[in-house]
């Protein structure tokens, strides 16, 4: 259930209207129920801290949103809780200013240190800050400041998210769209990603197999090796590819292969979406560096991110390192190989996003798991959280890359039967779990948002299905 009005920590009118709305439309009274919880839970919840700022004045809004049960925000994260409803905010002013709140909370973060996923509340906003018991014996080039913070794990998907949320604002607007923005520090902020982002194509080893200069490093100490990077935090090594190289992957855990190509595909789409933003706003250099990026990025994903597989032709691989190594397989984090319509990178009926399709949601996906017509769940999980825990996130992007309105109703009705009666999507489920009750994160707003997203577009795309 929701808290109670008094006990959020935002509401939008428009958001309101939205979910009574589109509730009406859904016939089934768990369906119903679920989307009335997760709908709203982002602004129910996790509205941190806003600034509205001041109409006609250079105080612009600020907005930090946590991602759940962990106070932080996560780049990635908080850009996927609030899209979702950025449809409603022409009908709210309140809901824009706190959307453009959070754009500008990004973009400060981001031009003062881009390499973190997650970062602490500004001092201004008075409130206290979340303590990451790892990262103060993180060993991290460049070096951080724990004041803002949480977390310097480097993934390129963070900057990418940024990219989706400014471009998505930007088109929402009608008339002044830089009115709530801080163009200044936006530009800052795109200008230091762009250049690092170029930075990071370049090869481990130069010509004379000399090793390159680092420009990113992160070593834990940990026993869980996903928890830090190889090669003395450098990453294993690479050949140019045209891709750009992470340390991290959406799920916060190191990559084996860094080039990875879900998250890279991202980055092409959201570089193309920036540079239309910038050669509006009379950034025609950086737009030109953006553009040119995409266009490196996605030409190294065919030349050196598909393979041929012996069962299912041509798919995509989930990593790879440009001297021919692969890996095959899917996490359930987005950017993910499942994901990639959604991403905008392929049409959903792109052969070769068919195949890889047909890959990462069978058992030839190490990660993918099912118990048959016993399980609450069938779908892909994570090392991230172990063997034979499926993320909701997946089912949900399972359902939201398919035209079957079957598979859809039986996506939605298995995410709803999935909650252990708590009504709230959590990070992943056991699958041999009844009614879902074990899981991780009870408070996974990320994913609260995701589904919401799938039953508001199945209402609107196939009237009567739910």
């Amino acid at each position: 259930m929701r808290p109670p009005p008094e006990c959020r920590t935002f509401t939008s009118s428009a958001v309101e209207a939205a979910l009574s709305r589109i509730s009406a439309q859904i016939s089934d009274p768990d369906i119903r129920q679920l989307f009335a919880n997760i709908m709203p839970n982002t602004l129910d919840t996790a509205i941190a801290w806003h600034s509205p700022g001041k109409n006609g004045t250079r105080d612009y809004p600020y907005t930090f949103v946590i991602t759940g049960d962990i106070n932080a925000q996560w780049t990635r994260d908080s850009t996927n809780q609030l899209l979702p409803l950025l449809p409603y905010a022409a009908a709210d002013a309140s809901l824009n200013a706190l959307i453009a709140g959070l754009v500008n909370m990004q973009a400060e973060q981001i031009a003062a240190y881009p390499f973190a996923n997650a970062f602490k509340p500004p001092k201004r906003s008075g409130l206290v800050p979340g303590e990451n018991g790892w990262a103060k014996g993180d060993r991290v080039y460049p070096p951080f400041d724990l004041l803002t913070v949480f977390e310097a794990k480097f993934e390129i998907d963070s900057l990418a998210a940024f990219f989706k949320l400014s471009t998505a604002f930007w088109r929402q607007q009608q008339k002044e769209p830089d009115r709530l923005l801080d163009m200044g520090v936006w530009r800052q902020a795109v200008t230091v990603a762009v250049e690092l982002l170029a930075q990071l194509q370049e090869p481990t080893f130069d010509s004379a197999l000399r090793l390159t200069e680092s420009t990113v490093r992160f070593v834990r100490t940990a026993n869980t090796p996903t928890e830090t990077s190889f090669g003395n935090g450098r990453g294993n090594p690479i050949r140019r590819t045209g891709m750009v190289r992470t340390l991290f992957r959406p799920s916060d855990d190191s990559v084996i292969f860094p080039f990875l190509v879900p998250a890279n595909a991202m980055l092409a789409v959201e570089l193309r979406a920036l540079a239309d933003m910038l050669d509006k706003t009379g950034d025609a250099t950086i737009a030109g560096r953006s553009r040119r990026l995409a266009e490196d990025i996605t030409r190294g994903i065919y030349e050196f991110g598909t393979v041929e597989h012996p069962k299912y032709g041509k798919v995509f691989a989930y990593e790879v390192d440009g001297y021919g190594s692969h890996l095959l397989m899917d996490d359930a984090n987005v950017p993910s190989l499942l994901a990639l319509p959604y991403l905008g990178f392929v049409e959903a009926t792109d052969p070769i996003y068919l195949n890889t399709r047909r890959l990462v949601l069978s058992p030839d996906n190490p990660w993918y798991f099912s118990n048959g017509s016993f399980g609450i769940l069938s779908g892909i999980g994570s090392p991230h959280t172990g063997f034979r825990n499926v993320w909701p996130m997946s089912v949900a992007m399972q359902a939201m890359t398919s035209a079957d309105q079957q598979e859809i109703a039986d996506s939605v009705h298995m995410l709803a039967a999935s909650t252990s009666d708590l009504g709230l999507m959590h990070e992943s489920v056991d699958i041999d779990s009844a009614n879902g009750h074990l899981y991780t994160r009870p408070w996974f707003a990320w994913c609260n948002g995701v589904v919401s997203e799938l039953i508001t577009h199945t209402v609107a795309k196939y009237p009567g299905l739910l």
